[in-house]
């Protein structure tokens, strides 16, 4: 191929609607956490979304420099199109001819690229638009694939699904769509109610279960429990195995607090997906509020059924966040959980390895506050060392960030300079203790009338806090 009809080729290639020419992973972003958001995360994981997926698949494969793999990927999206799309294949498949002619030009067979860009071409041509063309269909395909990308991408996905609408306002998946992106919105940026979405979505399509299980959501959130668990119990009736049901579903019966329930459904999850890091991690962390639960049980009644309850709930909580920890994963606080739950179990040596596993992290201000919280409060209780656990508390109290974790670790260095001071009038370390204290609140007072607790709400099963902390 000569230069010129090279870069004509490119030209045409950067014309194209697809994964390589919409900017899913920006620059400085990790590949490492775009792949585990796009590939681990469960909601888009059931099959009226396989063509998405192993476009999106395709696209990760070529970013890792795996081109033959993706290509793979993009013959399984390809077949699932022309089954599942029969009257519409020729549309539905723009995107990942698209894709499929970036690989291939990328592999340097600029024949088969060109081949794949003259399909896009003869389907463009009877739309009257060369290479791209606006249709409702592309911008759904667009809006998905934005979806699986979570994050920073829902803005955009709910976009394109708004743009659909406008030439199709009764389509049931592009309503889906728009209804799942405006949940997700429904407090970032700007607040947005996503029910009246919700609704119409399940009006048009009835057996839309995911979106019956985010209305379930929402209304718990509006205190409207009643309609919101009939509708979860409803989804789980229709579609038992659907991991997106299953989850969502979880998560109504965590905030509920029941949580038996919620282990029995991810539980189930993780029986269609048994390697999947973020069921590992939400279950795990289902079975460590009950551990907590257990520990703030102090009734005297059945103690030895009680006891059982413990080391049954802490194996299985240690089993599944050792799991999680055991792929590198960047989710928060695996590293602390299970040295608390190895600390609760007597095995100190094991807690005192997964903290500093954990110190050794780059982590964020919040964080490294919740991590000196937790190992102070095991030096204090269980290694029994007082000065230590001072340092703890000092050093995340020294982090400038408004927190509840910063105002324990005061509260707790105020109570040991008081009791040392009980003991001795003149002790020196709980005299220090007291000017720094002092210290800390002259300087935060300013900044109070500014300071706004940042609430992250992208977690599915938000953590518990140790009793302790």
């Amino acid at each position: 191929m000569s230069e010129n009809t090279r870069n004509t080729l490119e030209s045409h290639l950067r014309q194209l609607k697809c994964h390589f020419t919409w900017n899913l992973v920006e620059g400085g972003e990790s590949l490492d956490d775009f792949e585990d958001e796009v590939c681990n995360e469960t909601e888009f994981q059931n099959n009226e979304f396989k063509a998405t997926v192993f476009n999106i698949l395709a696209y990760v494969k070529h970013c890792r420099g795996n081109d033959q793999a993706a290509l793979g990927c993009l013959r399984q999206a390809e077949a699932l199109i022309q089954r599942e799309h029969a009257e519409q294949a020729a549309i539905r498949s723009l995107v990942t001819w698209g894709n499929s002619a970036w690989v291939y030009y990328h592999l340097g067979r600029f024949a088969d690229a060109q081949m794949y860009v003259d399909k896009v071409l003869q389907v463009c041509e009877e739309f009257r638009s060369p290479y791209r063309i606006e249709s409702p269909e592309m911008d759904c395909e667009e809006g998905w694939a934005r979806l699986l990308c979570g994050g920073k991408h829902n803005e955009r996905a709910k976009v394109c699904f708004e743009k659909a609408l406008e030439r199709n306002p009764q389509n049931p998946e592009f309503t889906s769509g728009l209804a799942i992106a405006s949940y997700r919105l429904d407090t970032w940026p700007l607040p947005q109610n996503p029910v009246d979405s919700l609704r119409q979505a399940i009006r048009l399509n009835p057996d839309n279960r995911y979106a019956k299980v985010l209305l379930a959501l929402k209304l718990q959130r509006m205190k409207e429990e009643g309609e919101g668990e009939r509708l979860v119990e409803e989804a789980l009736e229709d579609a038992p195995c659907a991991t997106d049901v299953l989850c969502g579903a979880a998560k109504l019966y965590q905030r509920k607090g029941a949580l038996d329930r919620a282990i029995e459904l991810l539980r189930k999850a993780l029986e269609g997906m048994p390697n999947n890091t973020y069921l590992h991690y939400y279950t795990g962390c289902c079975y460590r509020t009950k551990v907590l639960e257990i520990l703030q049980d102090t009734g005297k009644n059945d103690m030895y059924g009680r006891r059982k309850k413990l080391q049954e709930a802490i194996e299985q909580a240690m089993y599944h966040l050792k799991r999680v920890e055991e792929a590198n994963t960047k989710l928060p606080c695996v590293g602390s959980y299970l040295a608390c739950l190895y600390a609760q179990a007597g095995q100190y040596d094991e807690a005192e390895h997964y903290f500093q596993k954990e110190f050794c992290k780059e982590l964020s201000p919040g964080a490294k506050q919740v991590l000196h919280l937790r190992y102070g409060n095991f030096q204090l209780y269980q290694r029994k060392s007082e000065n230590t656990a001072i340092h703890h508390f000092i050093q995340g109290v020294k982090i400038n960030q408004d927190s509840k974790e910063r105002e324990k670790m005061k509260n707790k260095l105020q109570k040991i300079a008081s009791v040392r001071l009980s003991k001795d009038g003149a002790d020196s370390v709980a005299l220090h203790l007291l000017e720094f204290l002092q210290e800390q609140d002259a300087e935060m007072r300013p900044a109070e009338e500014k300071s706004e607790r940042c609430l992250d709400s992208g977690s599915l099963l938000p953590p518990a806090s140790s009793p302790e902390e």
